[in-house]
């Protein structure tokens, strides 16, 4: 059997019909489809497509030509066991960057993302956890809310594969336009559900927004027990696996459900089982996943706070996801506290916040909070940051609001048609694309670059990142004012001259300071700031290297 062609790096699909019936094909039948090129092998898994029907996805991860064979849980099913035959993949040769430069994988230094081909890749996500239910309507929702992210310079999608947070199992809220992810009971997935998922799913990455897939909400995971978890992971793996995303095994994946987090005293140790058992059940998910997957895509964990402690080995994970809290300014000190806690934690791996105070939730939570986070996270050694818009988390519509969640509470119900025109996503694009005119994955945090600094004792002072010799940033929160003492830049480099300009973090405009003079110190007094607000400052070495 000879396929034809095939283009690296791009999802081929084939499929295979039994004339054999089953009664229950999705939890009797199991396809495998196993592709060798060289010495080199991929087991693909199979997913059932309804009726009697499996398909592969497979992206070619070479050039080159392929042999494969099927694999069926029932060899003696001769339509779906033992099938041969070849195909060849040709480079690709598109202009989409996730294809052409692969999929993010962990870099070098074990501290930032880069492409298959070794480019740097920056994160910055977004937070659509129920971005395939119907409330955002295929296409013209999802594909105008993926453009202005596009536009602003975001590169990740957070999205829920069906099993959201803040529901009950089976609520209509979760639903999109062919009803809900699983049968009720967890009997059998709804091939339908996941069919329009797909077209949202390759819509990102034909946007060129890498999807992070997250599995479930963790309290999923006694409800359905592991081996069934096993069989929802297996399936996302061969619906998805093939394009160029990110796994998160969980949300708020050690958090039993609500009732047992919010209840009475006496439900405390019911709460702490739940949570140890959850979390073992986690650790061997994780390593179901990277069994499973032939790809080797990123895996991580959302928790409920640090990613490392939602697992008993964090050898299932690839980097390290955190959540600090929706405070707004109450919340900084334990983002930055934790952030630099988990990057001095061994193994060394990518540390990120992948939930913060979402812009528009509760109360203090607005654009300032926005860029203070971001950049207080980037120039402290973040692998990358991750924004939230409360509206477009649960996906409000002016007629169809999320409502409360099972505690009772609701988060709002400003529509995501107001939230994704909130200024912090543009203002976190801004920033991003600031970083990117260096080679901001060499940058190491330097607080001693910057007088006073950022530290334990008040984390609103500046912060100070860079390039020794090449290129400082600087971020602070505070203006500095004509009547406080001024900041200094400090451990200037002899025989380094710098240029130095503010960058207003609100709207991206540009000023221009000149040359850089330190004092016989290597100091430099920082000029007082165009307006009274939060500012960035760049130092550039005329010799500097660019990205």
């Amino acid at each position: 059997m000879h396929i034809g062609h095939a283009v690296q790096r791009q999802p081929l699909e084939l499929a295979w019909e039994s004339p054999r019936r089953y009664g229950d094909p999705f939890n009797e039948v199991e396809l495998d489809v196993v592709f060798t090129a060289g010495r080199r092998s991929w087991r693909v898994p199979a997913y059932w497509a309804g009726g009697s029907e499996w398909r592969i996805r497979f992206a070619p991860p070479q050039p080159g030509k392929y042999r494969f064979e099927t694999v069926c849980s029932d060899a003696s099913n001769s339509a779906l066991h033992g099938l041969t035959g070849t195909l060849e993949a040709s480079p690709y040769a598109g202009d989409n960057p996730l294809l052409a430069r692969g999929a993010p994988r962990v870099s070098r230094d074990r501290r930032h993302f880069e492409h298959a081909d070794g480019t740097p890749f920056f994160w910055l996500g977004d937070t659509w956890w129920m971005g395939f239910t119907k409330r955002l309507a295929w296409p013209e929702d999802f594909q105008l809310l993926a453009a202005d992210r596009v536009e602003k310079g975001f590169s990740v999608v957070q999205i829920v594969a069906g099993l959201y947070p803040d529901m009950p199992a089976f609520d209509p809220r979760g639903a999109n336009e062919a009803g809900l992810a699983w049968e009720r009971r967890f009997t059998r997935v709804n091939p339908a559900w996941f069919d329009l998922a797909d077209l949202r799913v390759q819509w990102l990455v034909r946007s060129g927004l890498v999807p992070c897939i997250v599995g479930c909400w963790g309290y999923y995971l006694p409800w359905m027990g592991v081996e069934k978890m096993k069989r929802h992971w297996r399936y996302i793996i061969a619906r998805w696996g093939a394009y160029p995303v990110v796994w998160c095994l969980a949300g708020e994946a050690a958090m039993p459900y609500y009732g047992h987090v919010f209840g009475p005293k006496s439900g405390a140790r019911k709460a702490a089982r739940a949570k140890a058992q959850q979390k073992a059940g986690w650790t061997e998910l994780g390593r179901y996943v990277r069994r499973t997957d032939p790809y080797g895509r990123l895996v991580t964990i959302h928790p409920t706070d640090l990613g490392r402690d939602q697992v008993n080995d964090d050898a299932v994970l690839d980097f390290d996801m955190l959540q600090t809290g929706h405070g707004g300014r109450d919340s900084v000190a334990n983002t930055i506290r934790s952030l630099t806690a988990e990057r001095r934690r061994k193994r060394t791996m990518p540390v990120l916040v992948g939930e913060v105070s979402y812009e528009g939730i509760m109360h203090g939570c607005n654009d300032e909070i926005q860029r203070l986070t971001f950049w207080a996270c980037m120039l402290s050694g973040a692998a990358g940051h991750t924004y939230g818009a409360n509206g477009i988390w649960q996906v409000n519509t002016r007629a169809e609001p999320f409502g409360p969640s099972p505690h009772g509470g609701c988060w709002g119900n400003q529509p995501w048609e107001e939230a994704y025109r909130l200024a912090g996503s543009r203002q976190l694009g801004l920033a991003k694309r600031l970083l990117e005119r260096f080679e901001w994955w060499r940058f190491k945090p330097h607080p001693e670059w910057i007088a006073p600094a950022a530290s334990e004792k008040d984390y609103f002072l500046p912060y100070a990142a860079g390039i020794p010799g090449e290129v400082r940033v600087f971020y602070w929160w505070h203006p500095a004012a004509p009547w406080s003492k001024p900041m200094k830049v400090r451990r200037i480099e002899p025989g380094v001259r710098y240029r130095a300009m503010f960058f207003d973090p609100r709207t991206g405009a540009e000023h221009r300071l000149g040359v850089v003079k330190p004092d016989a110190r290597g100091a430099w007094a920082v000029p007082i700031q165009p307006e009274m607000s939060d500012w960035a400052m760049v130092m550039e070495a005329r010799s500097s290297r660019r990205a």
